[in-house]
């Protein structure tokens, strides 16, 4: 955003009317006039309202790159659950990998207890390894619809290729992107076109723009709407399995207004941070979180360091929804999970 001062205005009180709405500005000396720039850290101030500044003669606007996700409001109905600004915290959690129908069904119960909205879990997946369990398919699509279903819980899955798009679309009430397919526009396109709400994950290596771009996108080919998901960066420290970017989740709360969850087992890849992780994300800005859970952590097909236990899952719950009494719960040690039983 560019101001032109008229002339025979005195710069200096259009730059104190500038700074009184909070906005840092850059004054430039043209041959016709004084200009201020608007540094893109500002906050968002309407054009007309900068315009009635005494001595403002026009403001240039660019036009935007991204004017779908610009219009997206800040909260977004997905299945009769409200996620974003205003709205009550959303817990979505559930294995890694749907496994079998009794563990999700019996995962689907504790998430309820918890007082999740969502079942997660995985049909498809996207291993690092071509040797790892890669899911059940359409079997545990069925698998995941059923069980949520019987405990009054949506479902949010993830769509691997673009030939799989409608099919999980006819199960999921929030389609999944995932963090390897955010740069994938095929896909993009095609989860767009099913036009369900999408829950688009970061890229482990993406900038916050390029994120907003591929949310764009799926916009543009028709999706409902998007939830965007923070899950963790690459950088240099090996002692999480990614960074959580928590600035980055504050930056899209509350300077883009755009309704975002946090995923802080994918970022830390460890059981024991996830509870805190969770506390931050809130304090953040995030609209809620997506964890891993699993009955028998120490037995999970896949992902199973990061994934909690359902007396964890009540925790995080409880403190989510302050439904205890003030303190900090105990933590619940890793010496705690359910033995693995062959």
């Amino acid at each position: 955003m560019i101001v032109t001062v008229g002339p025979n205005v005195d710069p200096s009180l259009v730059r104190a009317a500038l700074i009184e709405h909070g906005l840092w500005v850059r004054r430039f000396d043209g041959l016709d006039a004084v200009q201020f720039f608007i540094e893109p850290m500002s906050p968002s101030v309407a054009r007309e309202t900068i315009l009635k500044i005494e001595g403002v003669v026009d403001v240039a606007v660019s036009s935007p790159s991204t004017p779908r996700l610009d219009a997206h409001p800040s909260t977004l109905d997905v299945g009769g659950v409200a996620i974003g600004a205003g709205a009550a915290p959303v817990l979505m959690a559930g294995p890694c990998s749907v496994e079998t129908e009794e563990q999700i069904h019996s995962l689907a119960s504790e998430v309820a207890r918890a007082g999740g909205s969502f079942l997660r879990g995985g049909a498809f997946k996207p291993r690092t390894s071509p040797y790892d369990f890669q899911g059940h398919g359409q079997s545990a699509l069925r698998w995941l619809r059923t069980a949520a279903d019987q405990h009054h819980l949506r479902v949010v899955t993830e769509a691997l290729q673009p030939s799989d798009a409608p099919l999980v679309a006819e199960y999921a009430d929030l389609v999944q992107v995932g963090s390897r397919n955010m740069h994938n526009a095929p896909l993009l396109r095609a989860v767009g076109a099913t036009h369900r709400p999408v829950l688009l994950k970061r890229g482990m290596a993406a900038t916050v723009d390029e994120w907003l771009f591929a949310a764009e996108t799926l916009l543009l080919h028709g999706a409902q709407g998007v939830v965007l998901c923070e899950r963790g960066i690459r950088g240099f420290e090996t002692s999480t399995r990614f960074t959580l970017d928590i600035a980055a989740v504050a930056l899209i709360a509350h300077v883009h207004h755009l309704p975002i969850i946090v995923d802080p087992s994918h970022a830390a890849g460890r059981r024991d941070l996830i509870p805190a992780l969770c506390d931050a994300s809130i304090a953040a800005g995030a609209a809620g979180v997506m964890v891993e859970s699993h009955d028998r952590p120490g037995c999970a097909l896949s992902d199973g360091p990061q994934a909690i236990s359902p007396e964890t899952l009540s925790m995080i719950g409880a403190r989510m929804f302050a439904r205890t009494p003030g303190g900090r719960e105990p933590h619940v040690s890793n010496s705690s999970l359910r033995s693995c039983v062959a």
